[in-house]
């Protein structure tokens, strides 16, 4: 049939539209993917190495790597469990002495790097150190074979370093549990006839189980990252391998094919947290539901408790904080060395902006995966919380294969158009350290940033589009100063890691470049705890101004 009306009176045909890419959507995929680019350099080292020599390695060094790294795994996990759980259910159930001081106290372990507790456990209890000369000078001992000690420099101290430094986030997280249970459980339970200890075992334990592994999940996580603790003890894992088969044997496949194992690590750690981070709710049946009720604990009962969690604290902060302050006062000099000052200036640079381009990007990120109508940026998001769970020494080894083959091709391509070689500006320089900081520490600015956007009522933004405001204006004009301390914590947070990390600084610092970290690290390692302890203070003086916000943050009130 012909169709009667008018040719231009018929109704319009629809034509395709392909979504028009937006700057926010774009800048938000391309930040993703610069996090993402270590984890998939890795992946594609390690399964197209230049030479194979992953038999090698599954016959001769890595049994012994993975089992010393399962080794610390567990008993780091076993003793931050008990240390963490027990400290925070003695403050939230009990009244003792000093219990409202440790209950702050308790978090300040945080402040000090694995590390830095390990030179100062060792100059503390190894032969030389103070606690031996006055057994040798009380008890009229002459050398080590008229007595009996135990062997410093080995797997049972390092796990009890890293303990001693990692139980805080259990002990966050339990405490937080506890506090939120309902104190009239407990009542029913003591009416039923059970004591402190099935208090514990049948009502409190079973409620936090799942915040308190977590905590454990994220200790031993930190645990597999570790470098420089287990470094100073002669411990050789999965993290020391990465370090001796690319530098020591020159094989970047071999490196990352270890650094693979440490990846499957790492993620089944991280989906065991966010199984626990999931299941983590506690509900109650009113809001008038009456808290716990504390119980004071009188006598010897209440300094024992009081003793118990003193002991995480002596270990954690005290003596490492002590034994870096003794040397640091013997050696006064040493603060006045120049290698000192410039330290200090590497690490306040490369700290303050990697810690603003993080808290910058993480902003950028989450804004445009909010105003995304597509799905792929919203898919991307929980992606880049990786970087976080990944070690230094994983992502250092993953940013620097493709930044010196772009260093080269950059290189080339200013030689042939000026004649001149520009050298490496990259990983020549401290970018590649930045660029690392950032991928480390992006999902840390990622969930202050989101969790900041999140508080914020959707009616103030949406007010300001129907005047006509940008998104542009809207972040600047709204958002920001609205979250204006959430990103200033962000940031603070992120640049105290920076100036803690030290594998990633290790492996991509340019020539005779220091930062504090690892300026310590190496004086240590020289037996020269003098020049050694004034750059450890200071970076535990950041971590300390870090503990005191969290601990402000976390204040009961």
């Amino acid at each position: 049939m012909i169709d009667p009306r008018p040719s231009d009176l018929r109704a319009p045909r629809k034509s395709l539209r392909l979504p028009r890419p937006d700057g926010w959507s774009l800048g938000a995929l391309v930040i993703a993917t610069l996090v993402l680019m270590p984890i998939v350099s890795i992946v594609w080292i390690a399964f197209h190495p230049v030479e194979n020599i992953w038999p090698h390695l599954l016959s001769s060094v890595l049994p012994r790597y993975l089992t010393n790294t399962l080794v610390l795994m567990t008993g780091v996990a076993a003793l931050t469990a008990a240390v963490g759980t027990g400290a925070a259910w003695l403050v939230t159930m009990y009244r003792f002495p000093g219990a409202r001081v440790l209950d702050h106290a308790l978090l300040f372990p945080l402040a000090i790097p694995a590390y830095i507790g390990a030179y100062a456990l060792a100059d503390f209890f190894d032969y030389s150190g103070a606690l031996q000369t006055t057994l040798r000078g009380l008890a009229g001992w002459q050398s080590a074979r008229d007595y009996w000690f135990p062997e410093v420099r080995s797997r049972w101290a390092a796990i009890l370093v890293l303990s001693s430094a990692l139980y805080p986030y259990v002990y966050l997280l339990a405490r937080a549990a506890f506090r939120e249970q309902s104190g009239a459980s407990y009542e029913v339970a003591r009416a039923l006839g059970k004591g402190p200890w099935g208090l514990f075992f049948r009502v409190g334990l079973p409620l936090a189980r799942p915040a308190i592994a977590a905590g454990v999940a994220l200790a031993m996580m930190e645990t597999v990252a570790d470098f420089g603790t287990v470094e100073h003890f002669g411990v050789q894992t999965l993290t020391t391998g990465i370090f001796s088969v690319w530098l020591t044997a020159g094989n970047a496949g071999g490196a990352a094919q270890i650094a693979g194992v440490v990846l499957v690590l790492i993620f089944l750690l991280l989906a065991l947290e966010r199984i626990g981070r999931r299941n983590a709710r506690f509900h109650r049946m009113s809001r008038g539901a009456r808290p716990i009720q504390p119980v004071r604990l009188r006598g010897v009962r209440g300094w024992g408790a009081s003793a118990l969690c003193a002991l995480p604290v002596a270990m954690g902060f005290l003596l490492p904080v002590g034994v870096m302050l003794n040397h640091a006062l013997r050696k006064p000099d040493a603060w006045t060395s120049p290698g000192l000052t410039r330290a200090l200036a590497n690490t306040l640079t490369v700290g303050g902006v990697a810690a603003v381009l993080t808290v910058g990007g993480a902003v950028f990120l989450v804004y445009g995966v909010r105003l995304a109508r597509r799905g792929l940026p919203r898919l991307v998001l929980p992606l880049t919380l990786l970087g976080y769970a990944a070690p230094g020494a994983v992502l250092a080894l993953g940013l620097l294969i493709p930044l010196a083959a772009l260093d080269h091709r950059l290189a080339d391509a200013v030689a042939a158009v000026t004649g001149r070689d520009p050298g490496l500006l990259l990983t020549g320089t401290a970018a590649a350290l930045v660029l690392a900081y950032m991928v480390r520490f992006f999902g840390v600015a990622q969930g202050a940033v989101d969790s900041a956007f999140g508080r914020i009522s959707p009616s103030l933004p949406m007010a300001a589009r129907s005047l006509g405001r940008g998104p542009g204006a809207v972040l600047g004009r709204v958002y920001l100063p609205l979250m204006r301390g959430s990103v200033a914590t962000a940031l603070l947070v992120v640049f105290v890691d920076c100036v803690k990390e030290l594998p990633a600084t290790l492996l991509l610092r340019p020539f005779n470049y220091n930062t504090l970290a690892t300026r310590a690290h190496e004086q240590a390692s020289l037996e020269r705890l003098g020049e050694a302890a004034p750059a450890a203070l200071l970076v535990m003086l950041v971590g300390i101004a870090a503990v005191a916000l969290l601990a402000r943050a976390n204040r009961v009130r």
